[in-house]
């Protein structure tokens, strides 16, 4: 006789609506997940689930070392996780948009859900998804709550003060972008009511939601505030430091005043995801820090 299957848990299956708004059937409680970005890693451990393959990039939680490396993010690779034997797989609605890419996760024959973080709202429809489909709505509310309540004690401890800033990123060739509001930098500022003053211009150069600006540019915006972020790990020079180095700069109001703060790039630009909170809590620090 076949052994027969074991019913699937109790409110399986269910319809999920992924942040791409796939329709996706989860038939049973996942239990073996593969994440193939930080951010679907970070959401999967904020609302309590673990998983059992990650991307090569991935630093967070710890415990999330242990899981199998299938190297890098922006080249997911099907062998590699369908040799974990997923039931789930986490994607990224954020780097994962390239239609090819997307055609090769949804082709997988394995439920996949796609849930980023563009955004801080990004990140708590993120949460409310992951919730869902572990279910585990109780927890994925209250993370929801704490960044909800964090963004608003961050917003209170700026508030009644003239803030703006720009957050910079460098290439290898010298050039510099600003993060527009679109990007998950960006709406980090928006969230915290600090003006960004790039946040006109149109998006150019290798970094989604980010803009090339121009020394001139910097100078025009004269923001109170520069946040830098280097992609580089240390040893390597950080941008704050050589700020100084390009023309004219020293006539910014932020050199000036030594508010030139070099931020974790994980917190503003590559893991983008429930540690927005550390992200609200260190932009206060760095703003009533350097008073």
């Amino acid at each position: 006789e076949a052994p027969t299957e074991a019913p699937p848990a109790p409110g399986y299956p269910r319809d999920v609506v992924d942040l791409f708004g796939r329709t996706v059937t989860i038939p049973d409680l996942p239990k073996a997940i593969v994440a193939i970005s930080p951010t679907a890693t970070e959401l999967v451990y904020a609302v309590g689930g673990k998983v059992i393959g990650r991307t090569r990039t991935v630093n967070y939680p710890p415990e999330a070392l242990e899981a199998t490396d299938l190297g890098n993010a922006y080249q997911p690779n099907p062998e590699a996780i369908l040799a974990l034997e997923p039931d789930l797989v986490v994607a990224d609605s954020t780097i994962h948009i390239a239609p090819d890419v997307r055609e090769t996760l949804e082709g997988l024959g394995v439920p996949v859900i796609f849930a980023g973080a563009a955004s801080v709202d990004e990140v708590l429809t993120g949460l409310t998804l992951l919730g869902e489909v572990l279910d585990n709505p109780d927890g994925a509310a209250a993370a929801v709550a704490a960044i909800e309540a964090a963004r608003d004690a961050a917003r209170e401890a700026l508030a009644g003060q003239e803030l703006s800033a720009v957050i910079l990123i460098g290439d290898r060739d010298r050039n510099l972008y600003a993060a527009k509001g679109s990007s998950y930098g960006g709406s980090i500022l928006d969230a915290l009511g600090i003006a960004n003053p790039a946040d006109v211009q149109p998006d150019s150069g290798p970094f989604p939601g980010f803009t090339r600006v121009s020394p001139e540019a910097l100078l025009q915006y004269d923001p109170v505030y520069i946040f830098t972020v280097t992609p580089a790990p240390p040893p390597a020079p950080r941008l704050s430091g050589m700020l100084g180095l390009f023309p004219g700069m020293s006539g910014l109001q932020a050199m000036a005043n030594g508010r030139v703060i070099e931020i974790d790039v994980y917190l503003l630009v590559q893991a983008p995801g429930p540690r927005v909170v550390e992200a609200f809590a260190t932009l206060v620090e760095a703003v009533t820090g350097s008073e």
